[in-house]
């Protein structure tokens, strides 16, 4: 069993819980922000949400304000402005750090397990994605760059 399915989150309405629920699932770990360039990725996210839940697909957003203070917002918000712009019904989460001493939990796993480009772990900006299989193993490590369409092929490959 996987220690991410251990680490314990919070959901943007308060309530904590831990990962075990994406055990035998298929899991796409996003830092997301309301104020980014790439923020229209929340758009093909949902795609990928809406076409591949019933298959095993989680999409898990996780708000962070580390980049450019562009999740500056209250959880209400946060949740507000991602579903009135983007629809967004895929699981969304307390605002986090994902690099520096407050790194939550999950980032610590996913950036141990799966380190960006010429090995450093830290992230780089709002959007990295982390693909993980149904056994809690980090297969891929996204840059915010890349769209979520563009991982529609790997994500398959797993279901």
């Amino acid at each position: 069993m996987s220690e991410l399915y251990d680490i314990e989150v919070t959901t943007l309405d308060g309530q904590k819980k831990d990962l075990h629920d994406l055990e035998g699932k298929v899991a796409l770990i996003v830092n997301t922000a309301s104020k980014c360039g790439f923020t229209p990725q929340y758009e093909g996210l949902e795609k990928l949400h809406a076409k591949y839940a019933d298959q095993g697909l989680v999409v898990l957003g996780f708000p962070c304000n580390q980049f450019g203070a562009q999740e500056p917002g209250s959880a209400e918000e946060i949740s507000g402005f991602c579903q009135k712009n983007y629809g967004v019904s895929f699981p969304m989460h307390e605002k986090i750090e994902v690099n520096g001493d407050g790194t939550h939990p999950v980032y610590s796993f996913l950036k141990g397990e799966k380190p960006g480009f010429l090995g450093t772990e830290k992230i780089k900006w709002n959007f990295t994605k982390f693909l993980v299989d149904k056994q809690g193993k980090v297969v891929k490590r996204y840059a915010p760059t890349t769209k979520p369409e563009a991982i529609a092929g790997d994500i398959e490959k797993l279901l």
